[in-house]
């Protein structure tokens, strides 16, 4: 039904160059994919650590000047410091303020057959003002007449929100700011109007009475959200019960828009599942698979910086099969490959 590539991981943090000097690449994972041209284009996220120094603790920052722009940059804290506290493997704590022990920022990788990618140099999209001081995550791409609109998890110390941006040409972006506030991610916008509509998959998070879940909203010009709805929650099983969210932008079939999601389980376990929504009433579920698509099970996939971890939010189709590209342990980049026909025989 889905086969993984004998070639994963096909992005591996020793494939990436550093941001600057002093710097580590710790994971390159959870592209975005689209068919630009004669080739297939990923936006990587690129998380990075320093370099250690004996005696000090070592985060990456950003820093942002009078224009707007932000820069990376290291932060060392002495270890003999009180006033520096290391909060836990990711969060080191200075003065009241919180640092992180990596940052990401999201690289373009380009390919002619959908293996092999070449990743660029310098970053594609990085951290240029305070609404993403500690990062921008796993961006997910649409095209919708002749613009590619890319979707970014935005993280500051106001938490994370959604962020907008346009591109054509995958060298020039501009930047539409944050389309969804805080706390709310896993935006798929969808790859042509409905009714009228820009629509889009969203998830906002859930602390008192549910789990996060799924989303459906409607907007006139990309930027203005509303009609919201909660389309699909958690389930009772063990793949399904801590949260769910959109995956790439959903693919239109004669039987309605087929979206691959992802879901975290029992053990913080992230697999993912199908569903099938309505073509002209999206927040509609048709169909909705009861087994997972994919679940973790290769070494690259159940050990790494967070094992068993499966996270798809870019799909790409060409010679009439589906490459789902994914992250696997929050480490790499991989793909499986699949069909229309097989997808909609899973639900």
């Amino acid at each position: 039904m889905i086969i993984r590539h004998r070639s994963n991981p096909i992005i591996k943090p020793g494939d990436v160059k550093p941001s600057i000097e002093g710097y580590k690449v710790i994971g390159s994972f959870n592209p975005g994919a689209t068919n630009f041209g004669d080739e297939i284009v990923l936006l990587v996220r690129v998380a990075e650590g320093c370099e250690p120094r004996k005696g000090y603790i070592r985060t990456p920052i950003y820093r942002f000047d009078d224009n707007g722009k932000g820069y990376p940059d290291i932060m060392e804290f002495d270890v003999s410091d009180p006033e520096v506290i290391p909060k836990d493997t990711r969060t080191v704590v200075y003065k009241g303020r919180e640092y992180l022990t990596s940052l990401s920022h999201i690289r373009i990788a380009r390919s002619k057959d959908g293996i092999n990618f070449k990743v660029d140099d310098a970053p594609f999209i990085y951290p240029e003002n305070e609404t993403e001081r500690y990062g921008v995550e796993d961006a997910r791409i649409t095209f919708i007449d002749g613009k590619y609109y890319i979707t970014y998890t935005a993280i500051s110390e106001d938490s994370w929100a959604t962020a907008l941006a346009v591109t054509e040409d995958f060298r020039s972006i501009e930047r539409k700011g944050l389309i969804f506030y805080p706390e709310n991610k896993d935006v798929a916008i969808f790859p042509e109007r409905v009714n009228g509509m820009y629509v889009a998959l969203h998830r906002p998070n859930n602390t008192r009475f549910g789990m996060p879940a799924i989303w459906y909203s409607e907007s006139p010009d990309l930027l203005h959200w509303g009609n919201h709805k909660c389309i699909a929650r958690t389930r009772d099983n063990k793949w399904e019960s801590q949260r769910i969210g959109a995956g790439a932008p959903p693919i239109k079939t004669p039987e309605g828009w087929l979206v691959i999601y992802h879901a975290k389980g029992d053990n913080s376990v992230y697999s993912l599942f199908c569903m099938l929504l309505a073509l002209d009433e999206p927040y509609r579920v048709i169909r909705r698979a009861s087994v997972p698509l994919m679940t973790p099970t290769e070494p690259y996939e159940t050990a790494g910086f967070f094992p068993n971890v499966i996270f798809s939010n870019g799909i790409a189709e060409r010679d009439d099969k589906i490459y789902v590209y994914y992250g696997a342990s929050d480490e790499t980049t991989n793909v499986a490959i699949t069909d229309i026909e097989s997808l909609l025989e899973s639900l």
